[in-house]
């Protein structure tokens, strides 16, 4: 058995989906019309935009296109902390959300799993978003929570008008539906995501001309919205399980293992600007995972692709039979500045290796709980 293949495992999946591999594969223009996510330019870039209906802005979340313009305010409203780092908004680490939403959307990840209802097919309601979906439904907790954190951190200013969200046709106690009811439920959350807009709000106000943002420091701003970012994932992870159910096998393990994913990412600081996250999602999925599709080969996916999802697989597999011990030490090495700045130089020297094998390290961690637990415990005990 390879004796470092936790280790392989995490660099793997960085490696796979870094900005370097990823820019080596396809150079792209971060402002050209593709780069945005389905239907941007329809979805409302004022809050003014939304209806008005009894002194209340009303906002239907279960709508893809208005929960799109969630994003846009946020985008729109932010971009100004963000001119250092790209034209047109491009270096607005808050384009991940949209951008996930969108492939979500544009890969039938929105739509009602359980063929109950048309919500969200070609033949019904394309626009429709299912409480049925389980992407939608963790979606809501990394679209609306972020949207009302920054209504209560004061990004929009003073509005005329509250603030209501519809809520859906079912499982209505499952979602908060403005930011005195999502304050109220989830105090922790809503916390997290208005300390990162406070922080944007701080640097405006300790920067020396309102044309410079001397305070802002992009490492700060990344592990805030990271942290938010987990968090929401926290809260929406045990509440959404059940609605696994409506997946196929394939598709429900990918779903886990993509949010077992993030929290690795996330130690990274990551940057989820416009391009780079464009970069990223080239080698997500194009479509829902269906029974018989088997990793690592699934024909109509690239071996990129293929790469990508099996190495999740193997880095929650690992992570499990751990007790979470992988990613803890992954956080302990990626704890500072020069830990992380040294994680991605390792990670460029590794983008172009040939040796790293997915498939015989996935095939090690079917039967090596002890052992992987032994080698952890050992490697834990080296960086203490």
């Amino acid at each position: 058995m390879r004796s470092c293949f936790v280790i392989h495992a995490l660099l793997i999946v960085t490696v796979t989906l870094s900005p370097v591999t990823a820019s080596a594969q396809s150079e792209q223009d971060a402002t050209r019309e593709d780069a945005y996510p389905p239907l941007w330019d329809l979805a409302p870039e004022n809050l003014m935009d939304f209806p008005v209906k009894d002194s209340k802005i009303v906002i239907n979340a279960w709508n893809y296109q208005e929960r799109l313009g969630v994003y846009k305010n946020l985008l729109n409203s932010s971009a100004k902390y963000f001119t250092a780092f790209g034209s047109q908004n491009s270096g607005n680490i808050l384009w991940g959300l949209p951008l996930q939403h969108g492939w979500q959307f544009r890969t039938g990840r929105l739509a009602d799993p359980s063929s109950g209802t048309s919500c969200g097919y070609e033949d019904g309601d394309r626009l429709c978003i299912s409480v049925r979906s389980w992407w939608s439904c963790m979606n809501y907790y990394l679209a609306i929570i972020p949207f009302l954190g920054a209504v209560e951190a004061g990004l929009f200013g003073q509005l005329q008008y509250e603030i209501e969200i519809l809520p859906p046709e079912e499982r209505r106690a499952d979602f908060c539906y403005s930011a005195a009811d999502c304050r109220s439920r989830f105090p922790k959350l809503m916390d997290e995501w208005k300390a990162y807009f406070e922080y944007l709000l701080s640097t405006e106000h300790k920067a020396v001309s309102p044309a410079t943002f001397s305070s802002f420091k992009l490492d700060d701003a990344l592990h805030l919205m990271w942290r938010a970012h987990v968090t929401s994932i926290a809260y929406a992870l045990p509440k959404f399980q059940d609605s696994l159910k409506y997946l196929s096998d394939p598709e429900a393990n990918f779903g886990e293992d993509w949010a077992n994913g993030v929290d690795f990412i996330a130690a990274t600081h990551f940057s989820t600007d416009l391009q780079t996250t464009n970069n990223f999602q080239a080698f997500l999925p194009q479509r829902m995972l269906v029974e018989g599709d088997v990793l690592p080969s699934i024909s109509d996916f690239s071996p990129q692709q293929n790469r990508v999802l099996l190495s999740l697989r193997a880095l929650r597999r690992a992570n499990q039979l751990t007790g979470g011990l992988v990613l803890k030490l992954w956080q302990k090495a990626m704890s500072t500045e020069a830990g992380r700045k040294m994680g991605r130089k390792l990670i460029e020297d590794l983008a172009s290796s040939q040796k790293l094998d997915p498939v015989g390290i996935y095939n090690d961690l079917k039967g090596a709980e002890l052992t992987a637990l032994s080698f952890l415990r050992k490697s834990s005990s080296n960086i203490e």
